[in-house]
């Protein structure tokens, strides 16, 4: 649901004890976390248990499993999911108490205040921006907070309270949230269209970027090499922010050369104004990782951090849960997870994987997440995942919105071109439908924003102690 976000954003001591509807979820379990960290009487609640409420439960926070009007006794704040429904009955209870009604947007800000915020907008690579830009700035000194789209293992989790004076904060597009913050300083890391269910057209998505940077305050970094956010260069100048632009692009203000993709490693050089500041290695693998690197150094290094301390921070940043996450081994079969689910996102893991498997078999199971999102782009799906060797495309998963019988997966395998495609159905037999097709060496990436999180998980388990020939189970 769309709650209305308030005209007063209050101080986070000034809300009482606060509840979170469906506090499980990325963005929400980390505002919990601060809340929490500061003082708060924090508790919430999520439709299913899981390890994200577990870990929460470690920390001090109630965490109840099902909605229930009675877990608003002694609420003062409530903060909800926009994937929360109207009818969901700690909603309703929160209206008819006449509680403080927040979406997640107005609970980040509420943090936000008396801290000196980083904001890392962009249609891709927001996490992995924000966590480099976070393990960066730790490792020159700096101890910043932190809220940020996902676990990250090199961090010890989504969110933590810092002892400095910045915040460093994963600034979603998807509702709009963005628009309510205003940082000191700001990261696009692209701006290529998405979520047209909430802004309807191409121009208004791109719109909605313009408005984000006349709520910077200071300055902002753009990646050199897309388009997108260059068109954003004249108009953060025309606001009198400082302009940074990071990337490969010939006139990159702090500028990667000598891009080697190898294995599970990513390798550059860079120079910041055309003076040399020697070599970065990443853990982890991707051109687009080297790109968001190079972002996280460009703040970094205009707020005036040491430069081998922030490349050392980047170094030691080891990846985010569903980013190219490795899950394991068996049989033979190398099995990694990510949240891609838009054709450019598609794009760049379909690189990554290439880069990791080598002359072995890329096999692609891909679960499209929304019916809009798949009307607009699933022809463009399908051609991206055409890089793989072999394809499996389960449901769409409907998150809030209703079937098309119109619009179905169907439309995504039409438009593979070259490796094998198959409809694979629901993500609950997806694994089964995959072991026949595994071969020993095989990499087996799942993709999708979805459920399909379970695949990788269950494939394992399957070819735990089992033997794989070269054709297959």
């Amino acid at each position: 649901m769309k709650i209305p976000i308030p005209t007063d954003i209050v101080s986070v001591d000034a809300l009482g004890a606060v509840f979170f509807v469906g506090i499980g979820g990325a963005g929400l379990s980390g505002i919990a976390r601060l809340m929490a960290q500061q003082g708060v009487a924090v508790s919430g609640s999520d439709a299913a248990d899981s390890a994200v409420l577990e870990a929460l439960r470690a920390e001090g926070i109630t965490c109840h499993v099902g909605h229930d009007a009675a877990h608003l006794e002694g609420v003062d704040t409530v903060i909800a999911s926009t994937a929360v429904r109207e009818d969901n009955p700690e909603i309703v209870e929160a209206q008819r108490r006449g509680l403080r009604l927040w979406p997640r947007s107005a609970g980040l800000r509420s943090v936000m205040v008396g801290r000196r915020t980083i904001a890392v907008a962009g249609t891709h690579g927001k996490t992995t921006t924000t966590a480099m830009l976070t393990c960066a700035l730790i490792a020159a000194g700096a101890q910043p907070s932190y809220a940020i789209g996902a676990e990250v293992a090199s961090l010890g989790a989504n969110a933590r309270l810092g002892s400095g004076d910045l915040l460093v904060a994963e600034a979603d597009e998807s509702d709009g949230a963005f628009l309510v913050y205003a940082p000191e300083g700001a990261i696009v890391t692209n701006v290529d269209a998405d979520h047209l269910d909430n802004y309807g057209t191409v121009e208004a998505y791109a719109a909605a970027f313009d408005e984000f940077i006349g709520n910077v305050a200071d300055f902002v970094v753009l990646n050199a090499d897309d388009p997108g956010t260059r068109a954003l260069v004249p108009v953060a100048r025309a606001r009198g922010l400082e302009v940074v632009l990071a990337g490969f692009a010939d006139d990159a203000d702090v500028r990667g050369t000598r891009l080697v993709v190898q294995g599970t490693a990513t390798t550059f050089d860079v120079s910041s104004r055309g003076v040399d500041l020697g070599p970065v290695e990443l853990a982890v693998p991707g051109a687009h990782y080297a790109v968001d690197a190079l972002l996280a150094l460009g703040a970094g290094l205009h707020l005036g951090h040491d430069v081998d301390l922030l490349i050392a921070g980047l170094g030691a940043y080891t990846g985010a849960n569903r980013r190219m996450q490795p899950l394991g081994e068996a049989a033979g079969v190398r099995v990694y997870d990510s949240y891609a689910h838009h054709p450019t996102e598609i794009r760049a893991d379909l690189a990554a994987a290439r880069a990791i498997a080598g002359s072995d078999r890329l096999v692609v199971a891909y679960q499209p997440h929304l019916v809009s999102r798949t009307r607009v782009y699933g022809v463009e799906m399908g051609r991206e995942l055409s890089a793989a060797d072999l394809v499996v495309v389960a449901d769409i998963y409907l998150a809030r919105e209703d079937p098309d019988p119109a619009v179905t997966s169907a439309l995504i395998v039409d438009a593979v071109e070259g490796p094998e495609a198959t409809l694979g159905g629901p993500v609950a037999g997806l694994a089964q439908e995959l072991l026949p097709r595994l071969r020993a060496g095989d990499v087996l990436l799942t993709l999708g924003a979805g459920d399909i999180t379970t695949v990788g998980p269950a494939v394992l388990a399957e070819l735990d102690g089992a033997e794989l020939d070269g054709t297959g189970a």
